[in-house]
Order: C-alpha cells, then structure tokens, then sequence
C-alpha cells in the first residue's frame, strides 16, 4: 500500500459493513449532529435563563425605630442568681502534699494579708476589694470595679 492510500485511509471514519457511506447513513449522521445542536442550544438558553434569575438582593438601609409593645424593666432580671466567689490567693501543690493534708494544716497562698482580693460573677472579675470582719463573720469590702 502506498503513503498515500495509507492516509487517505484513516482520515476517513469506518463504517460497519460497507466500504463506502450509503445515504441512509448520511442522514443519521446529519440527524445526530442536528439533535447534538438542539441540545447545546437548549442548554446554553437554560443557562442564560439561571444566570438572569440571579440577582444580589440589596438590603434597604436600617434605622431605629421605637420598639412596639411595652418595654421590659431591668426589675425582670432582679431574681436571676449569679455564681459569686471571692478570691483570696492561689497555690500549687503536688498530690502527695494534698493527700498528707489534716484537719489543722496551714496551706501557705500567693498572696499577703491585706492584699486585695478578687471578685468575680459568674467566672469573670467584676471588682477588688478588701476582707473585713463584722460580727464574727467575714466580709468584702468592694474597692475597685474591675473593666467596663
């Protein structure tokens, strides 16, 4: 076989039982690109249609307005109950040193007396102050609101 036959030979597509295309097997090919076409362009258009269906929504611009109906009083929240503790100092000890601890054992805190000691709501610092005692029983003196 020549170069020449050889090229010409697999340029062209084959068919399945002939050597050359019969016109019923142009008219499939012509109807399978036309259906190929249909289908591209209905795709492209369901695109275009998607992509207009889309747009940014634009928030109009808030202002304030009096709230309606009857405005709730600070009174409301005068019975809820808020974890309060006051900090004297902190330490660390090894286990060995808390499990040899009795009754009478002196546990030594960072802190000295007459310092401040910590008070916090809820595990947050709200203030400072100072102990005293009234009447047998300790107290805090609040001198310092802590943070804003």
């Amino acid at each position: 076989m020549s170069e020449t036959a050889t090229k010409s030979s697999t340029m062209q597509p084959s068919l399945p039982n002939s050597d050359s295309p019969s016109a019923s097997d142009h008219s499939q090919i012509e109807k399978l690109i036309d259906d190929a076409s249909e289908g591209i362009e209905q795709a492209v258009a369901t695109e275009s249609r998607r992509s207009e269906s889309f747009q940014p929504f634009r928030l109009d611009r808030l202002s304030e307005s009096p709230v309606s109906g009857s405005t709730t009083s600070i009174d409301t929240l005068s019975e809820v109950e808020l974890d309060l503790r006051i900090e004297l100092g902190r330490t660390q000890m090894s286990l060995q040193d808390v499990l040899q601890l009795r009754d009478g054992s002196v546990i030594a805190l960072d802190s000295f007396a007459g310092d401040a000691v910590n008070i916090f709501v809820n595990d947050r610092i709200v203030a400072r102050g100072e102990i005293l005692v009234m009447n047998d029983h300790f107290c805090v003196r609040v001198t310092e609101l802590v943070g804003a």
